[in-house]
């Protein structure tokens, strides 16, 4: 036990390290889980900025848009308005070129002159629609000093200044002599008095083109204005004149006055868009103090939108332009409003969303990293359950052992009646404490998902007559009936796992047992399809705890096995009647047979079991299944058990593809019902001594024929069930008067069609009211027919019926019934002679020939383990040598050695039994590498290798130690204590063939 200490120290050393090592890596998960959600309102933050960043970036592109859009309609209106402008002023300009050309040619090439002031006043007047710009027109002549006085005397008048003063004496004069009557006020003014019109008259002379004048309030409107001067030339004046020659042609001067203001908004008034923009003319001639034309005296610099649009009056040395600009500032679009707007909800939204993800995802994170954490305290959990179930039941196990060998070797001495009911009761003990501890491991197991099932095939109908021979006992306490009937159409071997089956079917039938004090306890085996079926054609299904109506007899019994009401009316005679077969069976060798022939190569058997017990309560019903759980705290006390037979059972239902549930009512009883899936067998199959488990019935008694009397239709079938298995023809009568008439008739045919046996079942029989079936017997035993006399065979539940009843019968049977018990009575009473069949290597009645002469060492540091291995393999005839020692097992078992097995424990002090087996599978490799190197040189000569069977020998009875015993090398495994199905079950897969190897 030393070593298994130190071992278990160091794996738990190397536990705690892993468990460090995740520790610190779950504790760096947390700690970055942290650090995110720290980093997580910074990252909201940016996140926020960059939203607003990008909505105002949005607001602004969109501004902009508006803006070049405004800015690129104003530009357009005002280039389009300051085009009509200057195309107005061209046109004024030449109709004004041209008057210049026909004062020329009608005033000075005339003599006298073609025009006058009338003919210039009237025709100025009906052209004035070609001049829009001009408010007036005048022409003033050019006058030199000498000519003057001449001049005035002419025209009758003298010049005046433009301040209405008589002109003085100048170099040259330039008086008015013709106008339009809309500035006759300019007649006789010499308009080379005015200093500006001086310049311009000069200008205009010189360079042949119109020229304007500073702008100034007109006379009369007060509007702001200009004058327009062109200069007028004698005819035949060359185009490409020098400016001495035009002085020098220079006539007289025709001017006009601009009213800009009245004709800047005349134009603007037919334009659309006039309410938007505000326009501006101004003479920008000096930069310095533009000379506004139209609109403000002086330029708004603060405006917002302005465009300038230049304007080309003609006139080189003056500089115009025109300035647009909105009246209002133009309006926010909607869309710089709604659009940044949208942005920024979605960018919330997309950030909602982001933040969700990694919420999510962090959440994912912390999930799995909680479920890494579970999972971890979960397979600690689960090492530590395994642990503990391989320590208790190797501590429970090990004492146990010595306890149960021992007694088996006490009970195999010389001992007083009660000397041996007190070692079979301790013994009886010590098996159902380990049979308790091999139930909570196969849940374990089956939680683990490590329990197998075995596929072997196996005769159920006798597995369910083993099941009902375990319960004797307690049947005659309690005078309760037992039977089981298995339908026709069930195959007769099926592939499965027997033991587990039968576990199931026992726990189940324990039970109903135990919780059963009246009635009785019916175990039924159907076809799924079949149980399916027959359900669906039978109406009133019964619930738990609802009471239903329940088919009776006359007399108020039911038509259930024993009479008494059961929870679920499908055992009743209704229901069960649908299940039997429409002919008899004439041999066991035809049971199944229909079933045989059927295609499918799995069936699904149905297993009810039926008890008229104290039912489950109905707020325990929904707890049945959990383990360790009862209805209440005094079934404990009251009926025993620890509550996990149902639980486990269970779960190899479930394993078995299958499914359980029951139906119970209290103070009624339970009906449990579970489907197995099996798969079929052929019949040959059961010819295979190794895996099968079968036992074939006797022949002996096929073709007979019985009359059985029995009142009750369930339990006749039973009966009848049983014989049938026989080769047995039953005829069932329901009272001894319909059974001494069906004898009396059977009488009157030959002999071999007479009944042989006669079944009563002991509550149809009164003797003081049958009187003719002993009548009848009476007289054939005095007309010396005493060969046709049946035999009475009586049918009791009770011993204490039996020997009541005894003298009258041949014999008497106590339920519950089976085929090979009913066999085995026919056969005393009709000596019939039954062959002895051969002697079945299966069973482990027949160990002996196995291990008799076999050299086995034992290896084990537990000397009471030892005397029991010793005692129980001496039994055998087994040559036992022990060791308590890995070492000194290893020095026994160096090759070449005579020992043909080796039972090995797992846990021993100094060196375990894995370790030893290792090192023995190594010398055998050894040994038989130098075999192979010897046998190569010597040609010829050949021998087997060496390899001797280990089997683990431990308490420990878990997969994960059965798994490191076979990756050790170990052959096989017997669990402590073992028995002698199980030792040989063992032994038998190894020891048989086993010779020894040529040295």
């Amino acid at each position: 036990m030393g070593s298994g200490s130190k071992l278990g120290k160091k794996e738990d050393g190397g536990r705690g390290m892993e468990k460090e090592a995740k520790q610190q890596q779950q504790l760096q998960l947390r700690q970055r889980h942290a650090a995110r959600r720290g980093r997580r309102p910074l990252a909201a933050l940016a996140f926020v900025a960059m939203a607003v960043a990008c909505s105002a970036a949005v607001h602004w592109q969109l501004r902009r848009e508006t803006m070049e859009r405004a800015e690129l309609r104003l530009v357009s209106m005002c280039e389009e308005r300051a085009r009509m402008l200057q195309e107005q002023f061209g046109v004024t300009v030449n109709h004004v070129h041209a008057l210049s050309i026909l004062i020329s040619i009608f005033h000075f090439e005339k003599n006298p002159s073609a025009i006058d002031q009338d003919t210039f006043a009237k025709y100025t007047a009906m052209t004035s629609f070609e001049r829009p710009l001009l408010n007036g027109i005048a022409y003033a002549e050019r006058i030199f000093p000498h000519e003057k006085e001449m001049f005035e005397r002419k025209h009758g008048w003298i010049m005046k200044t433009m301040n209405r003063e008589a002109a003085p004496l100048q170099e040259e004069y330039a008086p008015v002599i013709f106008s339009q009557d809309t500035v006759s006020y300019l007649a006789r003014m010499d308009m080379m008095s005015g200093e500006e019109d001086r310049e311009n008259i000069l200008r205009a002379r010189t360079t042949g083109k119109p020229v304007l004048t500073n702008p100034f309030r007109l006379l009369g409107s007060n509007h702001l204005g200009v004058v327009l001067t062109f200069a007028v030339y004698r005819p035949n004046l060359p185009a490409d004149a020098s400016v001495e020659q035009r002085v020098e042609a220079t006539a007289g001067y025709l001017g006009g006055a601009f009213d800009v203001e009245t004709l800047v908004e005349n134009l603007l008034s037919k334009l659309a868009g006039n309410q938007d923009i505000l326009v501006n003319v101004y003479d920008v001639t000096n930069a310095s103090e533009p000379m506004a034309m139209y609109g403000s005296q002086t330029p708004d610099d603060k405006v917002g939108l302005l465009h300038v649009s230049m304007l080309d009056f003609g006139d080189p040395f003056r500089r115009h332009e025109m300035r647009c600009s909105y009246t209002q500032k133009p309006p926010l679009p909607w869309s710089a409003i709604s659009n940044p707007l949208g942005t920024f909800v979605i960018w919330m939204l997309v950030g909602y969303i982001i933040c969700a993800a990694w919420s999510r995802y962090d959440k994912v994170t912390e999930d799995c990293r909680k479920m890494e954490e579970l999972k971890t305290q979960a397979e600690a959990a689960d090492i530590a359950k395994s642990q503990f179930l391989a320590t208790v039941s190797h501590e429970i196990r090990t004492p146990m052992n010595g306890v149960l060998g021992m007694l088996d070797m006490l009970l195999g001495t010389d001992l007083t009646m009660t000397q041996k009911d007190f070692a079979q009761t301790a013994q009886g003990c010590g098996k159902n404490l380990i049979r308790l501890i091999n139930d909570v491991l196969d849940r374990a197991k089956f939680e683990a998902g490590r329990l197998e099932l075995e596929a072997v095939p196996f005769d159920l109908r006798s597995l369910l007559d083993d099941v009902i021979s375990l319960f004797p006992s307690k049947l005659k306490e309690k005078s309760i009936e037992l039977a089981v009937f298995v339908c026709d159409d069930v195959p007769k071997l099926v592939i499965g796992d027997p033991w587990r089956f039968q576990q199931i079917v026992t726990n189940l039938v324990g039970n109903a047992v135990k919780f059963t004090e009246r009635g009785h306890v019916f175990v039924r085996v159907s076809l799924a399809e079949q149980s399916n079926v027959e359900t669906c054609r039978v109406p009133n299904v019964t619930l738990n705890g609802k009471d239903c109506k329940v088919e009776s007899t006359a007399n108020g019994a039911f038509n259930t096995l024993s009479g008494f009401q059961a929870a679920d009316e499908r055992n009743s005679w209704e229901y069960f009647k649908l299940l039997l077969s429409d002919k008899e069976l004439p041999s066991n060798e035809l049971e199944g047979e229909k079933c045989n022939q059927m295609d499918a190569d799995q069936v699904t058997l149905m297993i009810s079991i039926e008890d008229t017990g104290v039912g489950i309560p109905l707020h325990a019903q929904d707890r049945v299944f959990t383990p360790f759980m009862q209805a209440d705290s005094s079934t404990s006390r009251n009926y025993g058990g620890t509550g996990i037979g149902l639980s486990i059972s269970k779960c190899l239902a479930e394993l078995m593809g299958g499914q359980i549930s029951f139906t119970s009512r209290p103070s009624i009883g339970s009906t449990f019902t579970f489907s197995a899936v099996v798969k079929r067998a052929s019949e040959d199959t059961s010819s295979d001594s190794e895996r099968s488990l079968c036992e074939a019935l006797p022949t002996a008694f096929r073709g007979m024929k019985a009359i059985l009397v029995d009142g009750k239709p369930v339990r006749s079938a039973v009966t009848r069930y049983h014989l049938n298995r026989l080769g047995i023809t039953v005829q069932v009568v329901n009272n001894m008067s319909m059974g001494v008439q069906a004898f009396g008739q059977n009488g009157a045919t030959e002999s071999r069609e007479k009944p042989s046996m006669l079944f009563i079942q002991n509550d149809i029989w009164r003797p003081e009211t049958d009187i003719q079936l002993l009548n009848r017997l009476h007289a054939l035993r005095m007309n010396g027919q005493v060969h046709e006399l049946p035999k009475l065979i009586l049918l009791v539940t009770s011993e204490a019926d039996k020997e009541k009843y005894g003298s009258t019968f041949n014999a008497v049977l106590c339920k519950p019934i089976r085929a090979s018990t009913i066999a085995s009575c026919l056969q005393q009473l009709l000596q019939v002679e039954i062959p002895v069949r051969k002697e079945n290597q299966n069973r482990p009645s027949f160990l002996r020939n196995l291990l008799v002469g076999k050299n086995i060492l034992v290896v084990d540091d537990n000397k009471v383990n030892l005397r029991v291995a010793h005692a129980a393999l001496k039994k055998y005839g087994a040559k036992v040598h022990c060791v308590e020692s890995g070492k000194d097992a290893i020095s026994l078992l160096q090759p070449p050695h005579f020992f043909d097995a080796c039972f090995m424990d797992v846990q021993m002090p100094e060196m375990d039994g894995f370790e030893a087996t290792r090192q023995i599978r190594e010398m055998e490799k050894k040994a038989n590498e130098e075999k192979r190197e010897q046998s190569t040189s010597a040609e010829g000569s050949t021998s087997a290798d060496w390899h001797l069977p280990v089997l683990a020998m431990t308490a420990d009875v878990i997969q994960a130690t059965y798994d490191k015993c076979i990756k050790s090398g170990m052959d096989g495994y017997v669990s402590k204590p073992f028995d002698e199905q199980q030792l040989y079950q063992a032994v038998s897969r190894l020891v048989v063939g086993t010779t020894d190897p040529a040295p």
